[in-house]
């Protein structure tokens, strides 16, 4: 028989009588009563498409990458000339700001990534099988297509990248995956066609309209090894834009029919819906994000090509906002923190020029911050867990490293036993300061670790290792049904991470990104699969990025007001804290979260 966990992923909540406050997200079951009850938020029920900042170099048949707000443009041609282009430019959610150009100029071209970590290949003019590899700041030539073309559609990662269609002197079906240094053609498209659209990975990818002589409604769908027909566009067109993270989640904007076009349509892995138009009809448009935060820009417009951005807002996406709070009454950074917006606490951290650590703790009752007794260590760096009354903190973010344990009961702090191993800058997620999950950071002898140490009340043992080793990764749940996102490793070179990974009380799987990839961000704590994600830093930028989990995929919430790393966190995704930080300084501030109205639904089990 199947089983919940089974079929969804995550454990169900066993009380005996309904929690005095639940969470957002969470399952519980009443065994007495024979009932499970659900809680979910309220999400906007219409998509709408606003503007955003316009490029600094109008064009069309551009390159993209990234997400709603870390988007990456390069390549594609200006009217003006013409003009071939080689521009890069890199959006932060509100402007474009030109940074090192394409090594090779190039329009119709393929594009695959992130804005720190991209792809780009293929294109024109002539025919094109240079591809090239963004580091964040430079392009690199690396091996090329195997098959020169242009208009060529593209999805993936900057080491899992998807090529397919395009044109060679007429339109071909090729397709070929890259692994990170070569490309190998794998199965054909069933339609040939250039100028379409695509989304999702190397194992589950879309690929949408296009040109056959004639633009085409054609949708295909890839399973890792074979195309399948599916579900027709609606409108048949070429020279499209898209976003979405796989082939059942979808965006098909703009693009060119029997005239310039603006329709929109999103598919839901069965079938193409039409939603709203973007508001500069457009073609040969450049697209990032997902269903429910992308972004559209550049293409040619009826005035000619365009520097025109747009910013999609979903249906499905969450409701919510940051307002400030109280400050603290300790300035810090990397403070561990526990507890909801009811009943927080706060505690270690470091401080003035040199980041020296302090045992500070504080705690919160609502209205106001106490200062409370102090850790008996001061520490740095550490990772949390808990409630305002009964939380861990553990590891330590100095040269000497530490795997010293400490727990809180409301009142006091005591010393426990250590990690099994010395660590600095690792994650931790759990209930209290009796369950605890501590993952990830850097030994003396290792830049990043994988190592995961299960905490029982008493004693660490170490159980099954990250997929992704790491450091600075934010996490959320409890030891039994968990998560943790982002991150970055540090040898050879710092890398950013955006990879999250779930945990089953067992073992990580890796589950979809998070769509910024950052690390020193704070996260509600008490549940897996309904979690929110903010502030952070990823070179050059601090974050102000929120991004709420639903148990399946990411999506861009309201961003905080102020962008920074190393806050403290508490609360749920309907109600939340962040506290204090960094961000050139140190700063008290203090920000809350409104999430959106809370729906229960109770169904009975007989």
């Amino acid at each position: 028989m199947a089983t919940y966990l089974g079929t969804h992923g995550s454990r169900i909540q066993n009380y005996t009588t309904d929690p005095d406050n639940p969470n957002t997200g969470e399952v519980w079951y009443n065994d007495t009563a024979k009932t499970l009850k659900f809680q979910y938020p309220n999400t906007t029920t219409s998509g709408s498409w606003s503007t955003g900042g316009a490029l600094n170099t109008k064009r069309r048949y551009l390159g993209s990458a990234g997400t709603q707000t870390a988007a990456l443009a390069f390549g594609g041609v200006d009217d003006t000339g013409p003009t071939v282009e080689d521009a890069t430019e890199l959006y932060n959610g509100t402007s474009w700001t030109e940074v090192n150009d394409l090594t090779t100029a190039r329009q119709e071209l393929g594009g695959a990534g992130t804005s720190t970590a991209a792809l780009a290949f293929g294109g024109t003019p002539g025919l094109k099988n240079e591809t090239e590899l963004w580091n964040g700041t430079n392009w690199t030539e690396v091996n090329n297509l195997t098959t020169a073309r242009k208009n060529i559609g593209g999805t993936g990662t900057s080491t899992a990248t998807l090529a397919f269609g395009g044109n060679t002197g007429s339109y071909v079906a090729n397709t070929e995956t890259w692994n990170g240094s070569n490309w190998t053609e794998v199965n054909d498209l069933n339609t040939a066609r250039g100028y379409l659209g695509g989304v999702g990975i190397t194992t589950a990818a879309l690929a949408f309209g296009g040109n056959t002589g004639s633009p085409v409604a054609n949708t295909e769908t890839w399973n890792g090894t074979n195309w399948t027909e599916v579900a027709d566009l609606n409108t048949a067109r070429a020279y499209v834009g898209s976003a979405g993270p796989s082939n059942t989640s979808a965006l098909c904007f703009g693009g060119y029919s029997t005239g310039i076009a603006g329709v929109t349509e999103e598919w839901n892995g069965t079938s193409w819906t039409e939603v709203a138009d973007l508001a500069v009809a457009r073609y040969g448009v450049a697209g990032s994000g997902n269903v429910t935060a992308a972004l559209a820009f550049g293409g040619y417009s009826p005035g000619g090509d365009t520097t025109a951005t747009e910013e999609w807002t979903g249906a499905g996406a969450p409701i919510g906002a940051w307002a400030s709070g109280v400050s603290i009454n300790t300035a810090r950074n990397a403070g561990a923190s526990g507890g909801a917006t009811s009943a927080a606490a706060v505690y270690g951290g470091g401080q003035g020029p040199a980041g020296s650590p302090v045992a500070n703790t504080e705690t919160w009752n609502g209205t106001n911050w106490t200062e409370v007794n102090d850790m008996n260590t001061a520490r740095n760096g550490m990772a949390s867990n808990g409630t305002a009354t009964s939380c861990l903190g553990y590891f330590q973010d100095d040269p000497a490293r530490s795997g010293k344990t400490e727990s809180w009961n409301g009142t006091n702090w005591t010393e426990m036993n250590d990690l099994s191993q010395s660590v600095r800058q690792g994650g931790g997620l759990g209930a209290d300061n009796t369950s605890a999950l501590a993952y990830g950071g850097e030994s003396a002898a290792t830049h990043q670790l994988a190592t995961t140490e299960l905490w029982n009340g008493t004693n660490w043992t170490e159980v099954n290792d990250l997929n992704t080793a790491r450091l600075n990764a934010t996490g959320s749940g409890i030891v039994t049904a968990g998560l943790a996102a982002g991150g970055r490793t540090v040898s050879p070179g710092t890398t950013d991470l955006a990879v999250t990974e779930s945990w089953n009380g067992t073992n990580w799987t890796e589950v979809n990104d998070i769509n910024t990839a950052r690390y020193l961000s704070g996260a509600t704590k008490p549940v897996y699969d309904s979690v929110l994600i903010y502030g952070g830093y990823a070179a050059p930028n601090y974050k102000a990025n929120t991004e709420e989990w639903n148990g399946v995929s990411w999506a861009e919430v309201a961003d905080l007001s102020t962008a920074r790393q190393g806050g403290g966190s508490a609360g749920t995704t309907a109600s939340a804290l962040y506290i204090s930080g960094y961000l050139n300084t140190y700063t008290a501030a203090t920000e809350e979260w409104s999430g959106s109205t809370i729906t229960t639904k109770t169904v009975s089990t007989d």
